[in-house]
């Protein structure tokens, strides 16, 4: 079976690397066909960050089950994951469902990756932020977990079934379309999951007492106060590529990398020995800040 990744212009050696405070990224589900490995990989070479949280199903032990799929592109991702921390950079790895058989082994460390439950992020601008993958506040996987192996198994043929289509898109000079996404944002009920996985994630971070969540789950990328709580969720690397990042100064900001990539190389041209290349566009959406 081949991998499904996106033709992503890797952007040119000159251009120098994003730099971060913090960044979160969550849902990559190795281990499955839909994985954007090679996007993430992109992703990895071009940022850098003091601490990078993984929040959650990071490898996708409910498809691995199923049938083995592990390609070098995959270990790849890990690798660079490991090399990260070898340069110094903080990992802290909070499992999800997908990956929950690393929850048995929280409070130890794999490679310099930190293995926890959850955690609490402090800001540079001194706001707390709970980290949490999020599938405890979500019905289905707690009263229901067949459902979710149900729901799940549609999930891969939707996604079997949007490669297609895009490989027909492609053909026929269009960009690429998400059905999945389309269906997330368009079926009422699908629509009333997410609203309620939000407000219930919101809640509980509001009676924690911190000032904002970060999560990821629900692979719907999202950055919005609910009734006075900051609520991030860092979406995923299986269909929007996106990631959650901490500048210096402690502003938030969904990155999409997809359209950042593009950015990058439209920016980066060639140029002449001793001459540096111009201070690269990067496509984000708006940033949060303290009041």
């Amino acid at each position: 079976m081949q991998t499904a990744a996106l033709d992503l212009p890797l952007a040119p050696p000159a251009t120098a690397p994003l730099r971060f405070r913090t960044l979160w990224i969550s849902d990559i589900h190795l281990g499955t066909p839909g994985c954007q490995a090679a996007a993430l990989l992109d992703f990895l070479r071009e940022t850098e960050c003091d601490t990078l949280y993984l929040v959650g199903d990071i490898i996708d032990g409910w498809q691995l089950r199923r049938g083995w799929y592990w390609p070098q592109a995959h270990n790849d991702v890990v690798q660079k994951l490991l090399r990260k921390v070898r340069k110094g950079t903080r990992v802290v790895f909070v499992p999800g469902n997908h990956d929950e058989f690393a929850r048995k082994y929280l409070g130890h460390s794999f490679g310099g990756v930190e293995v926890v439950e959850d955690c609490v992020h402090e800001t540079a601008d001194g706001r707390r932020l709970w980290v949490t993958h999020g599938d405890l506040f979500d019905g289905v996987i707690q009263c229901a977990k067949w459902l979710a192996y149900v729901g799940d198994s549609l999930y891969e043929f939707t996604l079997k079934l949007n490669r297609h289509l895009n490989r027909l898109r492609g053909r026929m000079g269009l960009p690429y379309w998400s059905l999945s996404k389309y269906l997330k944002l368009k079926v009422k009920r699908a629509v009333s999951y997410v609203s309620d996985f939000e407000n219930a994630v919101a809640k509980e971070a509001r009676r924690r007492g911190v000032h904002g969540v970060v999560c990821g789950h629900i692979h719907h990328a999202e950055m919005r106060e609910i009734d006075g709580v900051l609520y991030a969720n860092d979406g995923d690397w299986v269909e929007s590529l996106t990631a959650l990042a901490e500048h210096a100064d402690g502003r938030l900001e969904l990155i999409d990398w997809t359209q950042t990539s593009l950015a990058r190389a439209a920016a980066a041209p060639a140029t002449l020995p001793g001459v540096l290349p111009p201070e690269p566009a990067v496509a984000r959406s708006p940033v949060w800040e303290t009041s």
